[in-house]
């Protein structure tokens, strides 16, 4: 037992709650609010008059008229809070931002150093919620060691490299929907069930990525709130089922998020339709223009290799055309061989292989989920909720239609609460995010921030694989050689990481003197996309094997040791 000590008003204090309090994100934040404001006048993306046009239509139009206006291409297409969210950030624009143009509806914004200055810190201001969030989980760690892994979890999120890239250059506001993200997740570790719903419904309508983790979400509150079942755990069967729902409960979870919704939601009851019709554009491609690193970027490349193959090995012609049935004439089409590599927003043509279509990408992905849900149904404790989550993730990235590369940080914020239970997390994870958050680098392409995202993602790396080691829980079981050889194969992996970023960067700065390099401009872009995207799908790989094979990482204790 810990020993204990009597404070000045007579109450009794345990040394691992003094401790707690070193533990602070405060000097964290002022050390990048530093970086930050001076990261404010590069570069910013068309996101950044997205935002700005967003902020003009919800200061200048009725809200009947938000999801209706389309001056602009940049259309609103967030849910209801959100749209609310810019509102309340016109109210803050100072006469020179509203005189810069900062809140005219035009075609193209037509902005300067005011409007940027004033966009860029309402980013920062809105971080605060995910600092906030991860304060809270900190704080309610129940030990001094618990706190000091909840430290390392925290901080490597804080400082995360794709918020980084894609908040404070890119320009999103990624920061605070995962800070809302963190409320829901440590609410469901404290097991306050009434505030997971209220903040996950909330956060859906800020911004409906997240609906990829509402299977997790969803079998997690039914089972661990709103039924009563007993498991036989030897067996893995319902043993009784006496009572089978809280029937108060469901109704408390339901009302709450029913308001949420309807609060959000009623005052375009009128134009629902038009709202629903710009969140979900299914007339989109298979992928975005720049491929995300998953199935699609590997399918798209062996489409890109078999038309090469067909061309210029004649003997594979026959078997080729036997085997996939293509039209052989659309291969004379140079033209639109370089619009499909290219991944212009529209149709995606596949060219030898079969086109996937919207309906095999739902299957596939809600196919991977429910395989996650079936373990998080029979045992829906914190430890096997997060994993669920994870692999949600994992699937909407890996077999999702018209995926965005930035929506990789929807698998990484929660594989990162993990990886301090077991050592064995370590692996999938090292190779999840040095893939991931260098399959970011070509959303900043200038000159002058190439240096910062490089650097700045080698020291995160780094400095976050030698913590996470230093704090990680031992293995429960004997580690064997094929586990070493993994380790190191993984290892060499990121390592390769290196050259292929460098060929990259040589490609980017010689092709305007060379040719033959401005004819193959996707080339670069390809092989991020298709690199990281083999690491990505391997590290899903390894973690599926450890969430349904591993019973030792999963089981009811939570991280308070």
């Amino acid at each position: 037992m810990s020993s204990t000590k009597k404070t000045k008003q007579g109450s009794v204090k345990t040394p691992e709650l003094e401790n707690h309090g070193k533990y602070s994100l405060v000097n964290i934040w002022v050390v990048t609010l530093a970086l930050k404001l001076l990261l404010s006048i590069g570069y910013h993306s068309t996101d950044f008059d997205v935002h700005r046009n967003w902020l003009a239509i919800t200061r200048n139009l009725p809200i009947s008229q938000w999801y209706l206006e389309k001056t602009s291409q940049w259309t609103l297409d967030y849910p209801p809070f959100f749209a609310y969210f810019e509102l309340f950030l016109s109210y803050f624009i100072p006469p020179i931002v509203r005189n810069d143009g900062c809140l005219d509806i035009v075609e193209k914004g037509n902005y300067g150093i005011p409007t940027i200055y004033f966009q860029r810190m309402t980013v920062i201001v809105s971080e605060i919620v995910l600092f906030g969030s991860l304060q809270w989980y900190i704080n309610t760690s129940k030990s001094h060691s618990a706190a000091r892994r909840a430290y390392v979890v925290a901080s490597s999120l804080v400082l995360s490299p794709g918020l980084l890239l894609i908040d404070h250059i890119h320009f999103q506001y990624n920061g605070m929907m995962y800070g809302i993200l963190i409320l829901m997740i440590n609410c469901a570790r404290l097991e306050k069930y009434l505030w997971c719903g209220a903040w996950f419904a909330i956060l859906l309508c800020f911004k409906h990525i997240y609906l990829y983790l509402a299977p997790a979400v969803f079998i997690f509150l039914l089972r661990a709130y709103c039924l009563q079942l007993k498991i036989d755990k030897s067996k893995n069967f319902i043993s009784n089922s006496i009572g089978l729902v809280r029937w108060g409960n469901l109704i408390k979870l339901g009302s709450i998020v029913l308001i949420i919704f309807t609060v959000a939601f009623a005052p375009f009851y009128k134009v629902l339709p038009n709202v629903i019709e710009r969140l979900f554009p299914f007339s989109r491609g298979l992928t975005h223009a720049y491929w995300a690193p998953n199935i699609w970027a590997i399918y798209s490349f062996l489409d890109r290799l078999l038309i090469q193959i067909y061309k210029k090995v004649t003997l594979s012609q026959l078997p080729l055309q036997k085997i996939f049935k293509f039209d052989s004439e659309l291969l004379q089409n140079e033209d639109l061989i370089r619009s499909s590599t290219r991944g212009i927003v529209g149709d995606i043509e596949f060219l030898i292989l079969p086109t996937i279509s919207p309906k095999l990408t739902f299957v596939l992905t809600l196919f991977y989920q429910i395989m996650a849900l079936i373990p998080l149904f029979l045992q829906p404790n914190f430890r096997r909720f997060m994993g669920a989550l994870t692999l949600c993730g994992y699937a909407s990235f890996l077999f999702g239609w018209h995926v965005h590369e930035k929506a990789i940080l929807i698998v990484i914020f929660p594989i990162t609460f993990l990886v301090s239970r077991d050592k064995k997390l370590l692996a999938p994870f090292n190779l999840l995010v040095s893939c991931a958050y260098v399959s970011l680098f070509p959303l900043i392409f200038t000159s002058g921030e190439w240096l910062i995202k490089v650097v700045y993602t080698t020291l995160w790396y780094i400095i976050y694989y030698f913590n996470f080691r230093k704090v990680v829980l031992p293995f429960k079981n004997f580690v064997g050689d094929g586990e070493i050889i993994l380790d190191r194969f993984i290892n060499g992996y990121i390592l390769g990481l290196i050259p292929m970023v460098t060929l990259v960067s040589l490609i980017d700065l010689f092709e305007h003197k060379f040719e033959v390099l401005q004819k193959l401009e996707f080339l670069k872009l390809m092989l991020i996309s298709v690199y990281c995207g083999i690491g990505i799908i391997s590290s899903w790989n390894g973690f599926n094997w450890l969430y349904f094979m591993d019973e030792s990482i999963w089981d009811d204790e939570i991280d308070n040791n």
